[in-house]
C-alpha cells in the first residue's frame, strides 16, 4: 500500500489515474445537461504533470489548455497557478476557461481554490485527499461561504504514487472530487459505484502508465531495510 505524506515544500506530484477523471465526467458532469454542451466549453488543467488528466478532458471538452510549475516530461507551458489571474491569462493570449480541473498540491490547495474561484467561468473540480474536507481553518476559508456543488466519493480507492501512475498500485488513502459549479446549489454527496477503474480505463491510457512500479519500490524499500538491519547487527 502507498500513503501520501509529503514535505511542506514538495511539488507533490502524484498523477491522477485517467479513469478517475473519466468517471467524474461521464457519471456526474455530462448527465447534468448544461445550458451549453461541454463539447462547446473550454477547460484548463494547471497541474498538468504527465498529462494523465488531459486525455480524458480532451475527449469531452471542445478545447483544453494546460500548464504546470514544473516540466514532468511533457514540456508544458510553465506557469505558477498560485499567481494566475484572468489578466495574466489574457496578457499571454490565453482564454479564460469555462472549467478548471486539477489535482492540486495538498499544502497549497487552498490557494488553488482561491485562484480557480476567481478564474473559472462555469465551474472547477479538485481531486483531493478526503482529509481536505476537514479542518476549522479550511472551513472558514472555503466551505463556510463556498459550499461545493458536489462531493464525489469512490467506492473503490483510487491509488496514487509519487511521480508515476501505476494501475497495479494499492493505497491506504481515500480521494474525492470536490466540484463547484456557478449558480448550482449544493447537492447530496455522490458515491461512484465499484467498477469505475474497469469501466473507464481505455487502452490508450497505458501509454501513460508504469505498471509494477509500486511493487518495485516496495522491494527496494525492503532490501534497504534488510541492509540497514544487517549493518546494525554487524556493528
Amino acid at each position: 500500500m502507498n500513503e501520501r505524506n509529503q514535505a511542506a515544500d514538495s511539488l507533490d506530484y502524484f498523477p491522477t489515474p485517467p479513469w478517475a477523471t473519466r468517471a467524474l465526467l461521464h457519471e456526474v458532469l455530462l448527465p447534468l445537461n448544461f445550458w451549453a454542451p461541454l463539447s462547446d466549453q473550454t477547460a484548463l488543467d494547471p497541474c498538468a504533470g504527465g498529462g494523465h488528466m488531459i486525455a480524458p478532458l480532451r475527449e469531452v471538452f471542445g478545447h483544453v489548455d494546460f500548464s504546470d510549475v514544473h516540466d514532468w516530461g511533457m514540456n508544458p507551458p510553465i506557469r505558477d497557478f498560485t499567481f494566475e489571474t484572468v489578466k495574466t491569462l489574457e496578457a499571454d493570449g490565453l482564454t479564460q476557461p469555462d472549467w478548471i480541473f486539477c489535482n492540486p498540491p495538498f499544502n497549497i490547495a487552498d490557494v488553488f481554490f482561491e485562484r480557480a474561484l476567481a478564474i473559472a467561468q462555469v465551474g472547477f473540480a479538485f481531486f483531493v485527499r478526503v482529509s481536505w474536507l476537514s479542518g476549522q481553518e479550511r472551513y472558514n476559508q472555503i466551505y463556510r461561504d463556498n459550499k461545493p456543488t458536489f462531493v464525489i466519493h469512490f467506492a473503490e480507492r483510487v491509488a496514487l504514487i509519487e511521480g508515476v501512475w501505476d494501475p497495479e498500485a494499492s493505497t491506504a488513502t481515500d480521494y474525492v472530487w470536490v466540484v463547484w459549479i456557478a449558480g448550482h446549489a449544493p447537492q447530496p454527496p455522490v458515491w461512484l459505484r465499484p467498477g469505475m477503474q474497469a469501466t473507464y480505463t481505455v487502452t490508450a491510457d497505458m501509454a501513460l502508465a508504469t505498471p509494477g512500479e509500486a511493487k518495485r519500490r516496495l522491494a527496494e524499500r525492503k532490501a534497504e531495510e534488510k541492509r540497514r538491519l544487517a549493518e546494525k547487527a554487524g556493528a
